[in-house]
């Protein structure tokens, strides 16, 4: 770097330094750090200098990087004390540019180079709470927080947009904790809610860092129900947080526990650069480490008693909560651990009344709630749920914070059961990481594209999964071509790594088969994946002539429209020569396949990734479904059965972050074009899962925005937001659902889809009869609908027959419809009687959508006219999926008020301010279609004559409160 570049990045950092958390004028600043520096600075330290050198500057400059960290922070910080703007706006970034003193033309180039970042924050449902997380007790304090930000940002290379969201989320944690100095003793109890496999120990990383730094002393971290989740845990928070010289103690490096692990020799574990006790901050004591769990020994206890510098003042006051060590334990989810933990809790001197406790529940919604019923007289907790309540019982001063990604069990529990851990404080939903490949990517959701138009390009499903059916003859060919994939993106990362991305980029490559959790069954899978390793000839003229062919119809066409810029070769023999170099990779030391079930006589070897680097074929199934990382993992071939959405998530092993490799992910699920009785389609039960999630997120998100200062939602009320779209699917096992009653949705503006139609002859006459006249009460001739979004998206038309009926006539008719679950449509039946009692829905505007081809169409019963008719099928149980089809929806929202001006005549002529919008299908099951095309007619007693609404978009409560619901609590002696 030139002389003239090094002096003015200096003369930046400086000036930036001194304006600790709240911006000031530069010219001010560079001026003042030019005085240091001599003549020459003083050119460097004028705007046109600045300007000039933004102009000129790529976005990747260090000078723009130094700008990009600073102004991040600034976009991201909370309620700082120099504006009323809210964070990551574009308000907030003209306040700091104004208060830099910076010109129009500078502002504009600094936003132009650093946009204002985008991303979601954090989503909070929280009891009101007092703050004391402050900058100013922060003040002189913070140790572990730093030390972590700094290895996020020069070792692991995180974008400065990742750390400051990671800032800010972690923020909303620690600040509703309880003050670890109040003399008064507080337990909160709160979750946090993240993605699967998406950065939930990063952000616990954090609170316990602030937390620490804060007063916290000491931290038990709940790691998991295995030794392998236990040990990771401990490994990633020993590496990122408690560093070399705590680990160490004075030790030689050679007697560390991690002396065996490539990371300790190569300088990747954090270092203090001395003991922080020795250079102003305080000492983490490991009570865990790597190996061993905690145990209950004589050396142990003495470990866990606190000194205090003033013996007369308790543990708590400041002028001994600063000074102390810390204690972290990471335990394992066993009560044979917690009850030793316990035990010797229970023997110290310090009193426990005094000790500020952080107890970090990793993924807490496994084993650690109750799933005895309640309601049975001799109840009993379960096992580990009992000893996490007594370790909150002898620890007045105990915060409980679960993470998990799949947080319906948690928020199911009794809130009057104050010994459970219900998040009666808060709950923090994390956003989606940027990079991240969650559900998601791998599905179409809502695509108003036609499936026979989509592509590679434009549709997820198509790009990343491949079929399996579930209960097809096994001749294993899916097996084989998942495998030869897993050959074929080995060699494209070998290409990409002798094409710019340098030796080594990807240290592991994996494959995971999951298709049961019986210990038989991965014997008799071992024995077969290894023969068809062996016989699979990947050097030869057959597999090379396999490999090609899935190179040419399925890696190649997928790579060129999503490989994000990473080097793609353009043919099969580009790419040859590193296929053998692929298959060494995996099968060189004669086992490709590593099997991780805990069964010793089958176990061939460990799946530890930060051992070694792994290029493996693993099987498993419990061990490797839950909170455990697969590193590298790039082909899934998953055929597992369950009938819970919290377990389904959980196997998601294949999402995560895939940088250098998401074109190559590929995902072989079990499929059931039939759905008999038996079987499920794993790939629309994610779909739903999906759903379901973002659902409870949107309305978490939607229910976090405060009405005069005062929460809409606060935690207990939280179960009613769970949905489940599979009536089969389950939000969680049914021993963790008892305590919830949704009574009424308010959704103005939103689409709604009922599905539980019932299928009893008789009930769906009676439905057919209530529609039939709205039906014949529509003109002859379709109308052409269309919406357009603007973005050149031309898939947004239908054509429809469109009536109206008023408010009153709608009531009417939907409260005299029958259903085979009453309960599911009753809260949009009380919203639907709501906003027509208090007028504010005049008419409904009927759709009728209708099919362009003459095909699929049928007159009901004895009417003289033929509408179009839907094939749907009911999945399992009595509820049916969508019923309705993407494209349908935006002209019909419009119309409703929720969406803007869609350029079609025909939609804008419909508008009106208090009009909601019922789109009608009259939908055929299977079992009746065959009548239809001998007859042209279905009977009355064979159509469900399904529907979906929008209700207008003004239709708010008057208070702004948009949900109204009953929680079954065990404290409300009313119910």
């Amino acid at each position: 770097m030139k002389k003239t570049e090094t002096l003015r990045i200096t003369l930046h950092t400086s000036a930036l330094a001194g304006m600790d958390s709240r911006p000031k004028n530069l010219l001010r600043a560079l001026s003042y750090q030019a005085e240091d520096e001599g003549p020459e600075a003083d050119s460097l330290a004028t705007e046109e200098d600045f300007r000039e050198t933004l102009a000129a500057a790529h976005p990747t400059d260090q000078l723009v990087e130094l700008w990009r960290k600073q102004l991040t922070q600034w976009d991201y910080l909370e309620n700082p004390p120099w504006t009323d703007s809210e964070s990551r706006t574009d308000e907030r970034r003209a306040t700091t540019l104004a208060l830099l003193g910076l010109s129009d033309d500078t502002q504009r180039l600094l936003d132009l180079l650093v946009p204002v970042p985008r991303a979601s924050g954090p989503v909070v449902i929280s009891e009101t709470f007092t703050p004391w997380y402050t900058p100013q007790s922060q003040q002189g304090r913070s140790w572990y927080w730093p030390a972590y930000r700094r290895l996020l940002s020069e070792q692991k290379k995180w974008p400065e947009t990742a750390i400051a969201s990671l800032d800010s989320a972690s923020d909303r944690v620690v600040e509703r904790l309880a003050d670890p100095t109040s003399e008064t003793a507080y337990q909160s109890k709160g979750l946090v809610v993240g993605y699967v496999q998406s950065g939930k120990t990063a952000n616990f990383t954090g609170v316990i860092a602030k937390a620490v730094d804060a007063g916290y002393r000491l931290v038990i971290v709940l790691g998991g129900t295995l030794n392998l989740l236990r040990a990771q845990t401990q490994r990633r928070l020993d590496m990122e947080l408690v560093g070399r010289e705590n680990i160490l103690r004075g030790a030689s490096e050679y007697e560390s526990d991690y002396a065996d692990d490539p990371a300790w020799p190569q300088g990747r574990f954090l270092s203090h650069g001395g003991l922080p006790s020795a250079l102003g901050g305080f000492d983490i004591v490991r009570m865990t480490t790597r190996d061993n769990d905690y145990k209950s020994l004589l050396q142990g206890i003495i470990a866990l008693e606190f000194d205090k510098q003033e013996p007369a003042l308790p543990l708590h006051d400041p002028r001994n909560l600063h000074r102390s060590q810390a204690r972290l334990m990471v335990v394992k989810k066993n009560s044979q651990v917690l009850t030793k933990l316990v035990k010797d809790l229970g023997k110290i001197k310090t009193p426990l009344t005094e000790i500020p406790v952080l107890i970090i529940d990793d993924e807490s919604d496994e084993a650690s709630v109750n799933t005895s019923n309640p309601n049975r007289p001799d109840s009993e907790r379960t096992a580990i749920n009992k000893k996490i309540s007594e370790l909150l019982k002898i620890l007045p001063r105990a915060q409980y914070v679960g993470y998990t990604a799949t947080p319906f069990a948690n928020v199911f529990i009794d809130p009057s059961d104050t010994e459970d851990i219900f998040p009666k404080d808060f709950i923090v939903s994390l956003p989606r990481p940027e990079g991240y490949m969650g559900v998601q990517n791998f599905h179409d959701l809502d695509s108003p594209i036609p499936r026979e138009e989509r592509t590679f390009a434009n549709s997820n499903e198509k790009a990343h999964v491949r079929d399996i059916l579930l209960d097809s003859e096994e001749d294993d060919t899916a097996l084989q071509s998942a495998m030869d994939m897993f050959v074929l993106t080995a060699a494209m990362k070998l290409y990409r790594e002798d094409n710019g991305l340098g030796d080594r980029h990807f240290q592991h490559h994996t494959m995971l088969i999951h298709e049961s959790v019986r210990t038989a069954d991965h014997r008799e899978l071992r024995g077969r994946v290894h023969k068809m390793w062996w016989s699979a000839g990947y050097t030869g003229a057959s597999g090379h002539a396999r490999l090609r062919e899935l190179f040419d119809n399925d890696v190649a066409p997928v790579s060129r429209v999503r490989s994000d810029g990473f080097p793609t070769p353009a043919s099969y023999d580009d790419l040859s020569p590193y296929i053998g170099a692929a298959a060494i990779r995996i099968g060189g030391d004669d086992q490709p396949i590593i099997v991780v079930n805990g069964d010793k006589d089958i176990e061939n070897g460990e799946a530890d990734f930060d051992k070694r680097p792994l290029w493996k074929i693993l099987i498993g199934g419990q061990k490797l479904a839950r909170g455990f990382t697969v590193e590298g993992l790039t082909v899934t071939y998953y055929r597992r059965r369950t009938n819970n959405a919290s377990t389904l998530m959980q196997m998601g092993r294949w999402f995560g972050f895939r940088k250098g490799y998401r074109d190559l992910v590929r995902l072989y699920l079990g499929r059931d074009e039939t759905m008999g009785t038996k079987d499920i389609d794993l790939y629309e039960a994610f779909e739903a899962i999906c759903r379901d999630e973002e659902s409870f997120r949107g309305q978490l998100e939607q229910y976090s925005v405060l009405i005069d200062g005062e929460p809409q939602v606060t935690p207990e009320r939280v179960p009613p937001l769970v949905s489940q779209h599979l009536s089969w699917l389950k939000p969680a096992s049914a021993n963790k659902m008892y305590n919830t009653r949704l009574v009424e949705i308010h959704s103005p503006g939103k689409w709604e889809e009922p599905t539980a139609y019932p299928s009893g002859v008789a009930a769906l006459r009676h439905n057919t009869a209530l529609w039939t006249p709205v039906l014949e009460s529509l003109p002859d001739s379709p109308d052409a609908f269309s919406y357009n979004f603007g973005d050149g998206d031309t898939h947004h038309r239908f054509n429809a027959l469109a009536g109206r009926l008023d408010a009153e006539e709608f009531l009417d008719l939907v409260q005299a419809l029958k259903w085979d679950a009453p309960g599911r449509f009753g809260p949009h039946l009380a919203y639907l009687k709501e906003i027509t009692r208090l007028s504010q829905v005049d008419d409904w505007t009927v759709i009728a959508p209708q099919h362009i081809s003459k095909n699929n169409r049928c007159s009901v019963g004895a009417s003289s006219r033929a509408f179009s008719w839907f094939g749907r099928r009911r999945r399992r149980g009595d509820a049916f999926g969508a019923i309705s089809e993407p494209k349908h929806r935006p002209a019909a929202l419009r119309i409703a008020g929720a969406l803007s001006h869609g350029g079609n005549d025909t939609v804008e002529g419909l508008v009106a301010e208090r009009r909601g919008v019922v789109c009608l299908y009259p939908v055929v099951e299977p079992a009746h279609r065959a009548g239809i095309e001998a007859t042209g007619t279905v009977e009355p007693g064979q159509v469900v004559m399904a529907f979906t609404f929008v209700a207008p978009a003004s239709a708010r409560s008057s208070d702004g409160k948009v949900l109204r619901f009953t929680t079954i609590d065990s404290g409300d002696t009313a119910r």
